[in-house]
């Protein structure tokens, strides 16, 4: 294969290692995406090298805009040039010792012996610079084509160099629709207790990705049925209940699915549909008129927030998905008429979630029943026209009372302290029932609130 349209950057970097005795390869997921014609010039480019990194930092001294080591012991030496961002590898290879979180790296003479420690072989391809070259020692190129996932090596010497590599078997299947081999899920069965020697912060980034891929439910079956989601999800496998045991219409897990993939690739909103439901099997009851899960959402939310932060999430990340999933079932109240101081507390408690909670909503209808569908696509459709239209006569994005707190201390002569913020609410449930206050009205709202306090005479 000797076509790829590698960048100039890579053939400009590889005339200066020739030049200086070196040899330099482009490797990693630019080969891949370049096979596939995915690559448009935006991404970062890996090399490898057998130059040691201070080596190749004077090879990059005078011609890249800045570089900068990333890491010595891991041989790896950063640059940029233009608008593109390099990282120069000393070939190497990288070994999990037992119970340890950090790999331990040895470097290796030969390109060879680099790819053969990466995670998958169609990611231990390279590109010899500045010629092009083609170099897949390990069937890269007929696994892409046949969409099969397989390792280099035994996987068990792939999972046990980097166990990581587990989740990300199940991202490249959402990702890139591939199959692992027999052999990749047999490892992955067998070793997915390695996982917990592997940061929450890895785990996290690599759960995005899966999830920002066009098939996350097959990654994540992937995950359940091999029981590597035991180790960093284990409300996930838990889902696998059937709603209803006697008509047995679906159960949870393969709705969930089903709820991520009818969503956009919004982090949040993805997350917030991976565990929108996790509440249900803490909640589940069998009744006369059939399973019911009561407060699930509220439930759920908190065993997200835990799940979250156990994973390092940002806590803005994980308010937003906390508050997306107590919110999820709020419209199902939609069909018995709501008045327009509702559809306005529905709009403020959303905030600035309102189109991804509208969303989410949404997608979580996957009933097969085509009427059902159809009308609750028409009440959400009518929901979100009133939004519009009161949006439209309130400002609703500003949705708030004609006073703010100091105003309400200067007119009160109060200080600083809880009864400023019962008034400022007292005007807001005003303002939530009857739409707009303006100010001279607010004043007299307030005072009256005032006078029922005894804070007037």
């Amino acid at each position: 294969m000797t076509n790829l349209d590698v960048p100039d950057v890579a053939r400009e970097l590889g005339a200066r290692f020739a030049a200086a005795g070196f040899r330099l390869y482009m490797v990693g997921g630019i080969v891949r995406d370049l096979i596939l014609g995915r690559f448009d010039g935006e991404r970062d480019v890996d090399f490898a090298t057998d130059a040691t990194p201070k080596e190749t930092v004077r090879v990059l001294r005078g011609w890249a805009d800045r570089h900068y080591l990333v890491g010595a012991k891991f041989g790896t030496v950063g640059a940029r040039k233009g608008g593109s961002l390099l990282e120069i590898t000393t070939f190497r290879e990288e070994i999990y010792r037992e119970e340890h979180r950090k790999p331990v790296v040895t470097f290796s003479k030969d390109i060879e012996t680099d790819l053969s420690r990466r995670d998958f072989t169609i990611n231990a391809m390279a590109v010899a610079l500045p010629g092009g070259g083609f170099v897949d020692p390990f069937g890269g190129v007929r696994h892409l084509a046949s969409k099969v996932l397989d390792t280099p090596l035994d996987p068990e010497v792939a999972f046990s160099d980097d166990p990581l590599r587990m989740l990300r078997a199940a991202r490249f299947v959402s990702q890139l629709e591939v199959k692992p081999a027999p052999r990749v899920v047999e490892a992955m069965s067998r070793m997915h207790g390695r996982l917990s020697i592997v940061s929450a912060e890895r785990i996290s980034s690599e759960l995005d990705g899966l999830l920002a891929g066009v098939a996350p439910g097959r990654g994540l079956q992937l995950a359940v049925d091999t029981g590597l989601a035991e180790e960093f999800l284990p409300e996930l496998p838990a889902l696998a209940l059937e709603q209803d045991p006697v008509h047995r219409h679906k159960d949870v897990l393969r709705h969930t699915y089903a709820v991520v993939e009818r969503c956009e690739t919004d982090r949040v909103l993805r997350l917030a549909a991976l565990l929108h439901d996790i509440g249900k099997p803490k909640t589940r009851q069998i009744t006369p008129e059939g399973v019911q899960f009561h407060h699930h959402e509220v439930v759920g939310a908190r065993m997200a927030r835990e799940r979250l932060q156990a994973l390092r999430y940002p806590s803005h990340v994980t308010d937003d998905v906390c508050t997306l999933i107590e919110l999820h079932l709020r419209f199902h109240g939609y069909g018995e008429g709501w008045t327009d101081a509702a559809v306005r507390r529905y709009v403020r408690d959303a905030g600035p979630l309102l189109d991804q909670l509208n969303q989410l909503t949404r997608a979580d209808v996957t009933t097969r029943n085509a009427d059902r569908a159809k009308r609750f696509q028409a009440l959400q459709d009518d929901l979100e026209e009133r939004i519009a239209r009161l949006a439209e006569e309130e400002n609703l994005e500003a949705l708030r009372p004609a006073l703010d707190g100091n105003q309400i201390m200067a007119h009160l002569g109060i200080p600083p302290g809880p009864l400023v913020g019962e008034a400022w609410n007292h005007l807001m449930e005003i303002r939530l029932e009857r739409g707009p206050v303006d100010e001279e009205e607010a004043y007299t709202l307030l005072d009256e609130w005032a006078a029922e306090k005894g804070l007037r005479g």
